[in-house]
């Protein structure tokens, strides 16, 4: 059973390392865009165009699900992918965690991308899952850009800046772009002590499984890693082995059965 997860970057590296640690014999398929990236300020018809022809070489690869572990890929190209995909091959999207941070908190932040934390999109999901509590949008600079890099120094900054940029007050911060739980564990060191942190890519992850699991086919593998940088063979850049998603995929299968993944949020 091949396993497809599309990003710009190393966006999806946490839901594909919650699918090794949770069915470890999966084989996965990791899709990249180095040459693309990033998605977010590309026009709506470029990113259709670029995720659903990376979803369907993938599929004729021999992927038999697809996972957009990416804000931007879901909300512009999701219902793309599944028409162009058809019915027998599933296609699992992303949103983020906006539902379950508001029924847990009174005062949320939803730390996205600039384009996304003015994007029509996040303001409907405010409208339709706040449930009553405080939510405010706040435009992490840099961020994505310096996890992609695997920059340390430039993601304390960024990490730095949006905190300030956070009302002191909230309850949970939402990880609003599949980049940040990679870093989890910085911005919880730039925000009040028990301000909780939200993300999808558990979710995400345990739904592919569901939908893997509904296809009645068998699912063993041999823990496989296949990675694709713009459509070209290749390896994971040397950037994602400095986040402990990143190393965990690059163990052996027989290893990451019940290994803990670095920088996970707290929920």
């Amino acid at each position: 059973m091949i396993v497809a997860l599309i990003d710009s970057g190393l966006g999806l590296l946490p839901t594909s390392a919650w699918l090794r640690r949770l069915r470890p014999d999966l084989d996965l398929m990791l899709s990249m865009d180095p040459e693309g990236a990033p998605w977010g300020p590309k026009p709506s018809e470029w990113v259709i165009e670029r995720v659903v022809t990376t979803a369907r070489r993938a599929v004729d690869r021999g992927a038999d699900v697809v996972v957009l572990p990416c804000n931007t890929a879901s909300v512009t190209a999701l219902e793309h992918v599944r028409a162009d995909l058809g019915p027998s091959v599933p296609v699992v999207g992303t949103v983020p965690a906006v539902k379950p941070a508001a029924a847990a908190c009174d005062s949320v932040a939803i730390w996205a991308t600039a384009a996304t934390t003015a994007s029509r999109y996040q303001a409907n999901l405010i409208e339709q899952f706040a449930n009553g509590a405080e939510v405010v949008g706040v435009a992490c600079h840099g961020l994505a850009d310096a996890i992609d890099a695997g920059d340390r120094a430039a993601v304390a900054a960024a990490v730095a800046a949006a905190a300030e940029r956070t009302p002191p007050d909230v309850q949970g911060v939402v990880l609003g772009c599949t980049h940040y739980p990679l870093v989890a564990e910085t911005i919880t060191a730039h925000l009040p002590a028990g301000v909780r942190l939200f993300d999808s890519a558990e979710a995400v992850a345990r739904q592919t499984l569901r939908r893997i699991d509904a296809l009645g086919r068998p699912v063993t593998g041999a823990g496989r890693l296949e990675v694709f940088r713009s459509g070209v063979p290749g390896e994971l850049p040397a950037a994602a082995t400095v986040f402990a998603a990143g190393r965990e995929l690059v163990v052996a299968p027989d290893r990451a059965q019940g290994e803990d993944v670095e920088d996970a949020p707290s929920r």
